[in-house]
């Protein structure tokens, strides 16, 4: 299967290279450039979609950390929620 692939992918930039040979200048250079942004759209797309997804997975972790945070470590007096961190030193100095 891969060795299918890599095939069809050569065939297929060899018939790109061969097409651009038989063009003139001025049609090379506009098939150039569209070449160059079509690659550069795909490129910052794929950056997207990546950064997309550690973002996310960034969100999802300090989502579910404050979560923790917010059921663990507090005081509950009816519904009066006091953490830890509100109780005063015991040690004033």
């Amino acid at each position: 299967m891969f060795e299918t692939a890599f095939a069809v992918l050569i065939v297929l930039a060899c018939g790109v290279m061969l097409l651009r040979l038989t063009l003139s200048e001025r049609r090379r250079a506009r098939f150039d450039a569209a070449s160059r942004r079509t690659w550069q759209r795909s490129a910052q797309q794929a950056q997207r979609l990546w950064h997309w997804r550690s973002s996310h997975a960034d969100a999802r972790r300090v989502a579910d950390e404050a979560l923790r945070r917010a059921r663990d470590g507090v005081h509950r007096d009816g519904n009066v929620i006091r953490p830890a961190s509100f109780r005063p030193p015991r040690k004033p100095h």
